[in-house]
């Protein structure tokens, strides 16, 4: 294999039969090494390959220019294209970012990208961004050889089911935090969690956006209509899709909880504001009664009711202080205050 191909290389093997060959694969004459017995097929891993690097191995299996562009520049919906005897499969991978509590900023899921490329005696996978590392379906594919024996489609269905596995342990963690939430939104405390609310639902949409597209392309795979896959693959696939369809139902439903939250807190924080407005109301009703005694009896004129009674000043304060208590216990009866 080139300098240039191998920098992006993560791991390079030939298997035959479901196992794996020892000795280096080299690049310039692995297409000998599958072509010299049946039941061969080479499993390239890359990430992050730049155009230049990823050259030398698309024009040794004639990969499609287009395909070959999508796999390089990545931030690709998820799909299923085939371009002669090669499937082309993208798929968003999904990761969790483990956080004490969720705020306003806070980042809940990342977001990184695989791209599986399945053809006649070759499987090429290439990751980008956080996508995680594959070294462990490998090795669980090397030891299960009676289902890598199936060829450059098992190493398709590895890697989808290693990914939608992901979207059920995230969907998990996801319904934890929004239990979280939940919990605090509903509680006597008074709190303001609409930027908290909005930010999960945030996440949570870039969430069904790396989940819900593939629903397709995993059917299709799973249905026996792509040629490509034969029908034990097919079988393996079928499973992949029915968690597919798990997870897509969670996020859906997990997405009109946090819709429903969010329209809970804003009703909460109306009738927050609508308690504060009848209170406010209230002291002020009370303040009115010694304001307008005060007003009247500030007048200073000479010939006022008991402006000369001895008794007068304290009369007037008993009558404010009754009139007081009796709108203050009106007002408390009617839970204004």
């Amino acid at each position: 294999m080139g300098s240039m191909a191998s920098q992006a290389v993560v791991d390079c093997a030939l298997y035959e039969d479901g196992h794996r060959l020892p000795g280096k694969v080299d690049l310039s004459n692995v297409l000998q090494r599958i072509g010299e017995r049946e039941g061969r097929f080479v499993w390239i891993g890359l990430y992050q390959p730049t155009a230049e690097q990823f050259a030398e191995i698309a024009a040794a299996f004639e990969l499609h220019p287009l395909a070959v562009e999508d796999a390089v520049r990545a931030h690709q919906r998820p799909k299923l294209e085939r371009y002669g005897g090669t499937l082309f499969l993208v798929l968003k991978a999904i990761t969790y970012v483990e956080h004490d509590k969720v705020t306003a900023t806070s980042e809940i899921v990342d977001t990184g990208e695989i791209m599986v490329f399945a053809g006649p005696g070759f499987a090429i996978v290439v990751r980008h961004g956080s996508a995680p590392a594959l070294t462990g379906v490998r090795r669980e594919m090397e030891a299960a050889p009676e289902l890598l024996a199936l060829g450059p489609a098992a190493v398709l269905h590895a890697v989808a089911d290693h990914v939608v596995d992901q979207y059920l342990e995230v969907a998990d963690a996801f319904e934890q935090d929004v239990e979280e939430l939940e919990t605090e939104v509903f509680s006597p405390q008074r709190t303001d969690d609409a930027g908290r609310i909005y930010q999960l639902k945030r996440e949570l949409l870039e969430f069904k956006r790396a989940v819900v597209p593939l629903g397709v392309p995993l059917q299709r795979l799973a249905d026996g209509s792509v040629a490509q896959i034969p029908e034990a693959a097919a079988a393996y696939l079928r499973d992949v899709a029915d968690h597919h369809l798990q997870a897509k139902e969670r996020i859906l439903a997990l997405d009109e909880l946090v819709s429903g939250i969010l329209d809970a807190s804003v009703a909460r924080l109306s009738v927050q504001q609508n308690t504060d407005m009848r209170r406010i109301s209230a002291w002020a009703a009370l303040a009115a009664v010694p304001t307008m005694a005060a007003g009247v009896y500030g007048m200073n004129l000479d010939h006022m009711p008991e402006l000369r009674w001895a008794f007068g000043y304290p009369a007037v304060l008993l009558v404010i202080v009754v009139v007081c208590v009796f709108v203050f216990r009106a007002f408390r009866r009617n839970d204004w205050l």
